[in-house]
């Protein structure tokens, strides 16, 4: 084993796809691989899949066809399929894809060291378990190099929600929640390494219940409580939510922990009954409105965001202008929407499906809403002045990036800032899609 190997990472999807990548990355650093930003010098290739989007697995297959050349050249490279599409699809992605010498899935990928050292020279290594031990408990400590000034920490995985056009139930298993010590433990070890915020990740992250030091349960309100005492911690922030989660702890939290930003990821897919309903949402609109209120009257200059799915098995014109009316009646200030496209395995897949075309009517007419919600968010920022974290340098020479309190990005001139510092700034400007400002005083 030499020192001299080259690691090359694609990461698809969510942010608990780009923790789950620097994780395999720590483990395969161990094992004498170091990252690479291309693929044409790497020893190994590593695709984390998602399986989310539309046709996932089918771009994943064509991904792969464009390794065949670098491996037809050097056979000893080692190509590895990780994540929601290896689980998904298993042994078929080999079959499909001989070139493939690794399939692991995101429950097992702690024991990914061992698939690569067995792998190779015509060997297959495959694990999609779901294994009885922890993979969090398995990995071992981070590396402590530094680290940029944000970081994701997943604190929770899997969903028994069992919405009817996801697949993360099947690919990403039961609910499960890491203990509150372990977590505090990472945190702590990612501040100690120049953090100073921190993403507490999960599919359905506001369920969280972690073992606690003392016995019992830690919620996800206590966990913030909790972190928000470690010094050198500046920004707490979590993803993705239920609304049927959002409990009156941790809303009360958002208007107690000041270290909690004023930004949460809510989403809702549908304003209309009988489709959430058809989702298996286990809510109705009104209720989803109510709990906004609630979050409001905590935390009142809180930005809200949201997933909306147009053109679901079933949706009407009538359920479209429902989903319509909620947006207006919320005003988001950012949020994410799509076509549905059929999950196999998923119950939704089975339904008569909406017409393409009316889907894409549906959406360009509620993203042209929601865009111009965000630009009104973005505009009432215009003369405030704003903390921001200083995540990064701009693509224009002497330009600085960062993040508000609320997430948008703000962009102002480097001089007198550094990268890790937050600084206060007076917004001048309002993007389509970001801000800019200078520093304060």
């Amino acid at each position: 084993m030499t020192d001299s190997r080259k690691l090359y990472i694609k990461t698809y999807g969510c942010q608990m796809n780009v923790y789950d990548s620097e994780r395999m990355a720590e483990l395969l650093a161990e094992a004498g691989y170091a990252e690479t930003d291309t693929p044409d010098d790497a020893d190994m290739i590593l695709l984390n899949t998602c399986h989310i989007r539309e046709k996932a697995a089918e771009k994943v297959y064509s991904e792969l066809g464009r390794f065949k050349g670098l491996k037809a050249r050097r056979p000893d490279l080692k190509i590895a399929v990780a994540g929601c599409v290896a689980q998904a699809e298993g042994e078929e992605i080999i079959r499909r894809q001989p070139l493939v010498d690794i399939v692991v899935g995101p429950q097992s990928y702690h024991r990914l060291a061992g698939l690569e050292a067995r792998a190779g020279q015509g060997r297959k290594a495959l694990d999609t378990d779901f294994p009885q031990e922890d993979k969090f408990s398995a990995l071992s400590s981070r590396p402590k190099a530094a680290r940029g000034p944000t970081a994701f920490l997943t604190v929770q995985e899997g969903c028994d929600k069992f919405c009817a056009f996801c697949v993360v139930p099947y690919t990403r298993g039961a609910e499960t929640s890491r203990p509150a010590g372990e977590i505090l433990s990472e945190a702590r070890d990612l501040v100690a390494r120049g953090v100073r915020e921190i993403t507490l990740l999960g599919q359905n992250v506001n369920a969280y219940h972690g073992p606690g030091s003392g016995g019992g349960s830690v919620t996800l309100a206590g966990l913030i409580r909790a972190l928000a005492e470690i010094d050198g911690l500046e920004r707490i922030r979590y993803t993705t939510s239920h609304p049927n989660d959002m409990s009156d702890e941790l809303i009360a939290a958002h208007g107690e922990v000041e270290k909690l930003m004023p930004y949460l990821h809510l989403p809702v897919q549908s304003g209309s009954d009988r489709i959430l309903k058809a989702m298996n949402r286990k809510h109705s609109a009104a209720d989803y409105l109510r709990l906004v209120e609630r979050i409001r009257a905590a935390r009142p200059d809180i930005l809200l965001s949201g997933d909306f799915i147009v053109g679901f098995p079933g949706e009407s014109e009538a359920d479209f202008a429902d989903t319509l009316a909620l947006v207006e009646a919320v005003n988001y200030g950012q949020a994410y929407s799509f076509r549905y496209s059929p999950r196999p395995g998923t119950p939704a897949a089975e339904r008569p499906q909406v017409a393409e075309e009316v889907k894409a009517r549906r959406l360009e007419e509620l993203q042209a809403l929601l865009r111009r919600q965000q630009q009104q968010a973005l505009r009432r920022a215009v003369g405030r002045e704003v903390g921001v974290l200083i995540e990064r340098e701009g693509r224009a020479p002497g330009q600085l990036v960062g993040r508000s309190e609320h997430l948008q990005a703000v962009h102002l001139d480097a001089s007198g800032a550094r990268i890790g510092e937050i600084r206060r700034v007076r917004i001048t400007a309002a993007a389509p899609n970001s801000l800019a400002g200078v520093l304060a005083g």
